[in-house]
């Protein structure tokens, strides 16, 4: 989920050109009858607090195996991984979906740099992703400072000057700073944050603004730099890492994803980078560049060791279910989701393996206790969601809906995830049959409600939340909270209720960074959220109705 543009948020929200209409033909009213076994309840709690998993899960699946990139060998052990515990967890129908030619796969295998001259100084560095290796290992060299292009023309002064320079790259018009620290990192909600955030009522999409075209213009010239560093043959470049108002990435902590790469789709072997690209913690960045900006003469010796796929790589979604028990209502889905796939810099323990053991593990627990859901209960783990929800667009695209795209100028180049709908959504049959997307994808802390994103869920969830209430789950709100793979769902009409959790620190320290590891998983929290989804996945199996939807119309 921006940092990089993916993430959950507002930037996403705001891409949406839709008018939405409220279907008034859809359930209304007080909420209707259950056929829910209130016995089932407790014996979901019992087993998810006495007898969890979800530790278990955590260590083999991010300390055993560590960062996931799409493409990359580790994803391909994650994904063999969560067939095998799955099917020992008792799902069924548990499979590999390919969604197509990812493109190239690469692995991280060992960066390191320092300074040589006017100090000896170790500095803390990380690839980019999909960065080449520097020639023949080790490289040595002068430093030099170059300032941010933001036109074709700034170019100009540098032709001819780089020819074997490592370059200090400033991608912004000033070093990140390292702000103070004033308030902890580490949050949790309080009551009255709930009762602010539920308070706001459902609005319709705004619709698309200019920060799509303006990501695709950022983008585009940074595909642009790296192809003139290569074209004068430059030796390696370094960027910052970049800091959040919270002053997050400091202290080693360094933002590791898309927006610190030469261009969106450095995935793609037509996209390939050229040149070597390291980024800097913000702390010894800054000290290199004011060394040269004091005009003192910098030396360093970096080393990336990176390596390839031969060829382009297949991706894969994975998928489970507890098959429903209703004649009539068996075939219809009751949908949670989390993406395998992670950046390369941290073990992706927050964004999104705690996503993928809580569901699991939720699974697990629905299986353990014995339910007979009336719907089908389907666990799905997607891919590429990093690069732009690229599993959950393909399966949509193959099951769900035709979505139409716009093909404006200002979107050419944009990823499918930041364009506009062009025309109306096309349903696929399996669109009549999902009756919720639920995603998890904003780290592990506890679950402390659900935005509806639908006023007329309102009422429903407020009834399954009640029994929970002990447990700190106590809002339920109108407005949407949807973004990444739950938006691609949310696009085409589907519900998609999101599970609100207290933030701990995803946001200001472990998205999309070295530091996103084991440590930042808080057991009890991990233990909790697990429960929550197992109770809300029965009891939308189990609901006499699928739930209302929202109409949208274009």
């Amino acid at each position: 989920m921006p940092m990089t543009l993916c993430s959950r948020g507002p930037i996403v929200a705001a891409l949406l050109v839709l008018a939405v209409g409220i279907d008034l033909l859809a359930q209304t009213g007080p909420v209707r009858g259950n056929s829910i076994d209130p016995g089932i309840f407790a014996r979901i709690r019992n087993e998810g607090t006495s007898r969890s998993r979800i530790m278990t899960y955590a260590t083999e699946l991010i300390d055993g195996i560590g960062p996931r990139l799409t493409g990359s060998p580790n994803l391909d052990k994650a994904i063999g991984w969560a067939r095998k515990t799955l099917v020992n967890a008792g799902c069924t129908n548990v499979r590999a979906e390919s969604w197509g030619a990812f493109g190239l796969g690469w692995q991280e295998r060992n960066v390191w740099m320092r300074m040589t001259h006017p100090d000896m100084a170790p500095l803390v560095a990380r690839a980019a992703p999909w960065s080449p290796a520097t020639q023949n290992g080790m490289i040595s060299g002068e430093l030099v400072a170059v300032r941010g292009f933001s036109r074709d023309k700034d170019f100009e002064p540098y032709r001819g000057k780089l020819r074997g320079k490592i370059v200090l790259y400033g991608t912004a018009p000033s070093t990140p700073e390292v702000f103070p620290i004033e308030k902890p990192l580490f949050e949790r909600l309080s009551n009255a944050q709930l009762e602010e955030f539920a308070a706001h009522p459902y609005q319709r999409p705004t619709g698309h603004d200019d920060r799509a075209a303006n990501a695709r213009l950022h983008f585009d010239q940074m595909e642009k730099a790296g192809k003139f560093f290569a074209s004068e043959n430059v030796a390696a470049v370094v960027v910052p890492s970049g800091n959040n108002t919270k002053g997050g990435a400091s202290g080693g902590t360094i933002y590791v994803d898309t927006n610190y790469t030469f261009g969106w789709f450095v995935y793609k072997r037509e996209h390939a980078m050229q040149v070597p690209l390291v980024i800097l913690a913000i702390e010894h960045y800054g000290r290199l560049s004011r060394l040269l900006q004091r005009g003192v003469g910098v030396r360093v010796e970096l080393n990336v060791d990176t390596a390839f796929s031969v060829g382009d790589q297949e991706a894969f979604n994975v998928f489970a279910d507890i098959p429903g028990v209703d004649p009539e209502r068996k075939d219809e889905i009751v949908l949670v989701t989390a993406h395998l796939d992670s950046w390369s810099a941290g073990t992706g323990a927050t964004d999104d393996g705690a996503g993928v053991i809580i569901a699991m593990e939720a699974m697990r627990i629905l299986k353990a206790v014995g339910v007979a859901p009336r719907r089908t209960i389907r666990l799905a783990l997607w891919t590429g969601e990093e690069q732009g929800s690229l599993g959950s667009r393909e399966y949509v695209k193959r099951h769900v809906a035709t979505v139409p795209l716009a093909q404006e100028q200002r979107e050419s180049g944009l990823p499918d995830f930041m364009r506009s709908l062009a025309g109306p959504v096309l349903p696929k049959p399996e669109h009549s049959r999902i009756s919720a997307v639920y995603t998890l994808d904003a780290g592990g802390g506890r679950i402390r409600g659900v935005s509806t994103g639908n006023p007329m869920l309102v009422p429903i969830f407020r009834q399954w939340l009640a029994p929970l209430s002990d447990l700190d789950v106590t809002m339920v709100a109108e407005r949407s909270d949807c973004g990444g793979d739950c938006w691609t769902f949310e696009q085409v009409g589907i519900p998609t209720p999101s599970f609100k959790q207290d933030p701990l620190d995803y946001e200001s320290r472990s998205h999309h960074t070295n530091m996103d590891t084991y440590e930042h998983l808080i057991p009890e929290d991990l233990k909790q959220a697990a429960v929550v989804v197992a109770t809300i996945l029965y009891a939308t199996a189990v609901h006499d109705q699928m739930l209302p939807r929202i109409t949208l119309s274009h």
